[in-house]
């Protein structure tokens, strides 16, 4: 048996046959030890440091390549499109024991880049030709087409003033990194047999901010929306909503349900009961197991939807904050199987998407975090919760009356389970902690 085999240069990737290096007299050793063992810390899932934006990254192995592709939600409002990706850097040995950086970033194909691995779960890229970054035409060839892929439209197409301005602050901050990143790993939230539905990402609507993407995650008695990407009022890395699911709400008939006022008064009521229980657990001796260890998260923001409600003021964003029940007792979780009930939103409930689900599975009480705008003033309001089937559910803002439809993302991430839930909860700790 040959100790040391020749590469197959069939095995390429295929998304980048062109310009690739001579691959026949390369070895399998070589392969290893100056590509897959020397850059392995980096395989996984990752959310770059882009202020309150952050990003969703994937390094993966592909063929003889390792690939970081940046994972974008869809054009807004099509939440229930799929993700769209593209490459920023890409590894692979150029010639014997000698492995190359390129960055993809840009229009005019991979040029030099640099990766420093800081430590295990962090590290940074830098690109050392950003001049392959700029356009003929300048910033304004350079914004257009920025837009185009960010939002799938141009300028004129977008009428709100104010969904003009925050497109045009997320351009200017963004742009300025040139592909010069740092990352932190994240992972994917654990699953167990008892969750309301299946944990993971999933891309929510939150008004003029556009399509975001949050990870929902079951703690007890409560499950969290948390943002892996964000927008200048509620940052990425914050719960965006929480969801009580000790906590249920019976929706009125459909009829009833299209009187906003009545749904508030049933919300409110539930906010009260929870208040007021909260004061017991206080001053009496109570497990404090569940609700204890969670208190009242970060309210997140509502989406202000057709963003007219995203004034200069708190600007609400709603997020893929699937609610998923980690486990009510039997009394307190109803069947998930059949039908569910008829559902319609309020009159005067804003959203950016009217496609949603006529009917629900059920229900539950939730705060969602709003702030102004660079992150000022947060605090948690209340809302609803709506559970439409296992990979859709929804977030009435009650403050703000808007509504957020979440859809789950359905890629696959490679290297992306957490090694114990205590490091899924470590990481959600320091993510959260970078904008606070």
């Amino acid at each position: 048996m040959e100790r040391n085999q020749g590469i197959n240069p069939r095995v390429k990737s295929g998304r980048f046959m062109k310009i690739l290096p001579d691959y026949e007299h390369m070895e399998y050793r070589d392969v290893y030890t100056c590509l897959l063992h020397r850059y392995r810390h980096i395989l996984g899932l990752w959310q770059p440091d882009i202020g309150p934006y952050g990003g969703l990254l994937n390094v993966v192995v592909d063929g003889l390549f390792i690939i970081g592709w940046m994972y974008l939600p869809p054009h807004d409002p099509h939440v229930d499109d799929p993700m769209r990706f593209k490459p920023l850097f890409r590894v692979h040995l150029m010639e014997r024991k000698s492995a190359t950086v390129e960055c993809m970033y840009g229009h005019r194909g991979p040029h030099n880049g640099h990766i420093q691995i800081v430590k295990k779960d962090e590290f940074s890229t830098k690109c050392n030709q950003t001049d392959h970054h700029r356009m003929s035409g300048g910033r304004q060839e350079e914004f257009r087409t920025w837009l185009r892929e960010e939002w799938g439209r141009t300028l004129e197409d977008i009428f709100h003033e104010h969904m003009q301005e925050l497109i045009l602050m997320k351009f200017i901050y963004t742009s300025q990194y040139d592909n010069c990143l740092t990352y932190r790993r994240i992972y994917l939230p654990p699953s167990h047999p008892d969750d309301l539905i299946r944990p993971g990402l999933f891309k929510g609507t939150y008004g003029s901010h556009g399509l975001e993407i949050v990870m929902l995650s079951f703690h007890g008695k409560c499950a969290r929306g948390t943002k892996i990407t964000g927008d200048p009022n509620i940052p990425a890395g914050q719960q965006t909503v929480e969801i009580d699911l000790m906590h249920r709400i019976q929706l009125p008939d459909v009829e009833s349900l299209r009187n906003f006022s009545e749904l508030s008064r049933i919300v409110l009521e539930v906010r009260e009961q929870v208040r007021q229980e909260q004061q017991q657990q206080e001053n009496g001796p109570e497990d404090g197991e569940g609700r204890g260890q969670q208190s009242p998260r970060e309210p997140q923001r509502g989406p202000a939807q057709p963003s007219a409600e995203l004034p200069a003021e708190k600007g609400g964003e709603s997020r893929d904050g699937e609610a998923e029940a980690a486990a009510p007792p039997a009394p307190e979780q109803p069947a998930q199987s059949g039908q569910g009930q008829p559902f319609v939103l309020p009159v005067g409930v804003s959203s950016r998407n009217e496609d949603y689900p006529r009917t629900c599975r059920m229900c539950f009480y939730g705060t969602g975090l709003i702030a102004g705008h660079g992150f000022t003033s947060p605090e948690r309001t209340p809302g609803v919760f709506i559970l439409f089937d296992e990979d859709r559910f929804g977030f009435i803002w009650l403050e703000l009356k808007s509504f957020s439809l979440y859809s789950r993302v359905q890629a696959t991430f490679q290297n992306a389970e957490a090694p114990s839930p205590q490091a899924f909860e470590e990481m959600l700790k320091n993510i959260q902690s970078l904008t606070s």
